[in-house]
């Protein structure tokens, strides 16, 4: 999945696809920092990787896909969801305590099982901005990709989150993600209740099938503190739909480091979607040879397709991949 090669196609893709459309400044709003000592075992999929990915490897892998110097910070979490959490969020705070860049963030990976009291006393010692939960983690669910909100992320961490005014990025699960009618409920309850809490919903709301968002979006109108994240998106139409309800103002552009180095993209099947990763397919087709390129470039070029259909001007542009984020993060600390 991972062979952490930049190629000739991607440079071309790059020149033809992406360049002329980034902005000078991008806030990358949803990234991984880990080491694999944070695994035990180390899951298949991260062999490839590189053994450490700090701050230091992230802006030198980053600019693969954003290059020139243009990212100019991130809202960084850990990806040791059954690891060793305790490590690897230490890691994340030590090395967004030691960033020379004034915008790099992090946030602290919670489990649901965590006390309110443990929550506010790490995000306090060790300055982060924000929590992040993953559906891995769910209490009593057999299968976690059918897990309710509630059982991953419990609303006295959520209150945690309004009472400090932390962010909290949440990748919705079951089977149709943003239009399902227990994810809108809780999202809502949870963003009524919470005004001070900043929710991000990752992944344009789960909108690998982009149905699911367009079907679901206009349920959280009247939010204000609702935002969603571009992170491995590679089809246009959630963008577009987030874009048409609620504004370019609540998308946050990310890339979803390391993922975005992978080689392939989802696609939506049906009422569901897949993804087509480089070493799984054959390349050869029968008129062409396929020349996979990385996902965060497929999805930086998904993300273009959406601003020019939602005819989106340079300011526009800017609030997504910079100015929206500078509202959340950096003009608040």
């Amino acid at each position: 999945m991972h062979n952490w090669s930049f190629t000739e196609a991607d440079r071309e893709f790059i020149a033809r696809d992406i360049e002329a459309f980034l902005p000078d400044r991008i806030f990358d709003a949803h990234a991984h920092l880990f080491c694999h000592a944070h695994f035990d075992p180390l899951p298949a999929g991260y062999r490839d990787m590189p053994a450490r990915l700090d701050l230091a490897s992230y802006y030198n892998f980053i600019d693969w896909i954003h290059p020139g110097g243009r990212t100019r910070g991130g809202l960084f979490f850990g990806l040791a969801f059954n690891g060793d959490r305790e490590r690897n969020n230490q890691f994340v705070a030590l090395e967004v305590r030691q960033s020379q860049r004034e915008g790099d963030f992090g946030q602290m990976i919670i489990a649901p099982d965590m006390t309110a009291e443990r929550i506010y006393q790490t995000v306090k010692d060790e300055g982060f901005v924000g929590l992040k939960c993953y559906h891995t983690m769910a209490k009593d669910c057999e299968r976690t990709w059918a897990a309710p909100i509630e059982s991953y992320l419990p609303e006295h961490q959520v209150a945690v989150a309004g009472e400090l005014g932390l962010s909290i990025t949440l990748h919705i699960v079951r089977d149709r993600a943003l239009a399902d009618p227990l994810n809108q409920a809780a999202i809502r309850r949870y963003c009524e209740n919470y005004p001070d809490m900043r929710l991000i919903l990752a992944h344009a709301g789960r909108g690998f099938n982009p149905w699911h968002t367009i079907e679901g979006i206009k349920n959280l109108r009247g939010l204000d503190n609702v935002f969603f994240d571009t992170s491995a998106v590679t089809e246009a139409g959630a963008f577009e739909a987030i874009i048409d309800v609620l504004g370019q103002e609540r998308l946050l552009y990310g890339s979803d480091f390391p993922v975005s180095h992978s080689r392939g993209r989802c696609v939506a099947i049906g009422d569901s979607f897949h993804w087509i990763y480089a070493d799984e397919i054959k390349l050869a087709e029968k008129h062409t040879k396929l020349r996979p390129v990385l996902v965060g470039l497929e999805s930086l070029r998904a993300l273009r397709l959406a601003c020019w259909r939602m005819r989106l001007g340079a300011g526009q542009i800017e609030d997504i991949f910079y100015n929206n984020a500078n509202q959340l993060f950096i003009h608040q600390s």
